[in-house]
């Protein structure tokens, strides 16, 4: 079994950066099966970009249910990331269905369907971002509507900027997360998106995202205190998030050729000093 969380915590160093580098603040009980959870994402995240077609990514998001299911019934999955995560699930007493949700939402990911709606963007970043912070809160001991509510908001405002971050990846292999209805406000045809053309629509359509990621960020904020000392550092990697999205920011910004990083150095600097100052 220690393979397994060995396995894990080398796939998201690896892989997940941020979120290792976050995890590293947490209670030290709490890593291994929080690092679990992120190789979990990790790995259903990235099915898209294994597959060779849509058809084998749902055979293998299939097979993540039913490792799940058939683990619970005491079977083996012969997977390390799956064998660790059923053990974090039943050692923390972590609700199955959030996981099956999760898996659900990420067959988004295999096509190429545009995002239909602002209201459609927001709950596939609940599902798919939001729930790793709640559950994570949950299993090191936060409970109740303000871990819940903190957790909705740091996933929409985290989820935007991974999603602003991946905006050429994904325009590469002919994805749009961007949501239907900002386009149109800002009358962005998504051909020029998939084309990799900055416009001046485009840039007005990324700030109104990243306005909204600061709003939920807001949000976040307010409720922070709220919460315990402990719980709060779950949502340590919004820190990283405001640094990327200054970056954004900057004048001359261009989406398909800026990079928008930051060092492991700064990270792992900014990390500890909002770690310090938390109440």
């Amino acid at each position: 079994m220690r393979g397994d969380w060995e396995h894990c915590e080398a796939l998201v160093r690896a892989s997940d950066k941020d979120r290792y580098l976050t995890a590293l603040f947490l209670p030290s009980a709490a890593r291994a099966p929080a690092l679990a959870i992120f190789a979990f994402n990790l790995e259903i995240s990235v099915i898209r970009e294994r597959a060779r077609d849509p058809l084998a990514g749902e055979v293998r998001l299939q097979w993540w249910r039913d490792a799940l299911a058939d683990r619970a019934a005491g079977g083996s999955t012969g997977n390390p990331v799956a064998s660790a995560l059923v053990a974090t699930i039943e050692r923390h007493e972590l609700p199955v269905a959030v996981f099956e949700r999760l898996i659900e939402a990420r067959e988004f990911d295999l096509y190429d369907d545009p995002m239909p709606s602002t209201a459609a963007f927001d709950a596939y970043l609940r599902l798919t971002s939001s729930s790793l912070f709640e559950l994570v809160g949950e299993m090191i001991g936060g409970e109740g509507p303000a871990l819940a509510s903190a957790a909705a908001h740091a996933g929409i405002a985290y989820g935007i900027t991974g999603l602003l971050r991946a905006l050429p990846l994904h325009a590469s292999r002919g994805q749009i997360y961007l949501p239907a209805d900002v386009l149109m406000r800002h009358r962005l045809d998504p051909q020029t998106i998939l084309d990799g053309r900055t416009s001046p629509q485009l840039l007005n359509a990324l700030q109104e995202l990243r306005e909204k990621a600061r709003e939920h960020r807001k949000e976040l904020d307010r409720l922070l205190p709220t919460l315990r000392r402990q719980v709060q550092a779950v949502f340590l990697p919004l820190v990283l998030a405001n640094g990327y999205l200054a970056l954004m920011d900057r004048r001359g910004y261009d989406p398909f050729r800026t990079p928008i990083e930051i060092s492991q150095f700064r990270r792992q600097w900014r990390l500890w000093r909002a770690a310090r100052r938390a109440p």
